[in-house]
């Protein structure tokens, strides 16, 4: 199954509300939903509870991919009902790890085939959603048109879109000391792998990607030197291995000195799959550590013109 996705910040629900009614918008009421994101998944994986008026609503197990971007995106995804959600969440749990837990009150209405979710997220606010639901074999132009039209009918504000889900959001408001902290022992425990049998400086890095799984490499150098590889490209490797695109942060230890910044070259790799202000660790696990940022590290990336 495909949508066509918009996320914002929302400012005002209730003159969004009012807006969309006045669009002809049909009011499908208030859920309440609980989705328990878990590690280690290609994509997103995520277990629903959700309950209608105090009631227990259907409970489903969801996984979908889709681009971390501002504009409309496509999502594609499968939705499997759950009978029994407790002792599913519990298995789930112990095979992969939950990686964060996503509670909100949705207000769902429907609007020409579009779900419009007027969300308020504990932890992160208000929201708002578009999702332009796609038929079997659809081109999508159709979906992008609807979802657009929402878009200037509602009054969003660009300034206001937001290209992370809301586990994302929340993984980056909370905990950030204790997300350094593993980053940078994932990057520890992988400076043992590390081949440098010429320069004697193993380096580990540790990428954590979108859905928070995270990705290890070390250096591994060669008698013919320019064959070698930072951790850092070696970690990269791995995380596109697994099938993502994003860098949500980065961890670098080296064994030898206490703050390793990635080389030129890799600021250069890493900026491809980041953005600016994607955080970059420096340290070592219970030690002293030092935080910037992609963009402090390469302040101007080359980024290759689409059109040129």
């Amino acid at each position: 199954m495909r949508n066509v996705e918009l996320k914002a910040r929302d400012a005002d629900p209730e003159r969004t509300l009012e807006r969309a009614l006045a669009l002809g918008a049909e009011d499908k009421g208030e859920l309440r939903q609980r989705d328990t994101y878990f590690k280690g998944a290609s994509g997103r994986l995520k277990l629903r509870e959700q309950e209608v008026q105090g009631s227990p609503f259907w409970d489903e197990l969801i996984e979908y991919s889709r681009p971390d971007r501002t504009d409309a995106r496509t999502s594609s995804y499968q939705r499997v009902p759950v009978a029994d959600s407790g002792p599913l969440l519990e298995a789930l749990d112990t095979a992969y790890g939950t990686l964060v837990t996503v509670t909100k009150r949705r207000r769902l209405l429907i609007w020409d085939g579009v779900r419009i979710h007027l969300d308020e997220v504990e932890g992160l606010g208000s929201y708002l959603e578009l999702e332009a639901v796609a038929e079997p074999g659809s081109d999508l132009s159709a979906e992008h048109a609807k979802v657009e039209r929402l878009r200037a009918e509602l009054g969003i504000d660009p300034s206001n879109l937001v290209a992370a889900s809301y586990s994302d959001l929340l993984l980056g408001e909370s905990g950030d000391s204790r997300s350094a902290e593993e980053l940078l022992a994932a990057a520890d425990e992988v400076v043992r792998s590390a081949y440098v049998p010429y320069s004697k400086f193993p380096v580990g890095a540790a990428l954590r990607a979108a859905d928070g799984s995270i990705h290890v490499g070390a250096n591994v150098e060669n008698a013919s030197y320019p064959q070698g590889q930072c951790a850092e490209t070696s970690a990269l490797g791995a995380l596109h291995a697994a099938g993502h695109s994003r860098i949500a942060e980065v961890a670098v230890v080296a064994e030898r000195i206490e703050f390793c910044p990635p080389c030129g070259g890799c600021r250069q790799r890493l900026a491809e799959f980041a953005e600016a202000d994607t955080p970059v660790h420096l340290g070592r696990p219970g030690g002293p550590r030092q935080t910037t940022t992609v963009g402090e590290l390469l302040p101007l990336a080359f980024e290759l013109d689409p059109a040129g």
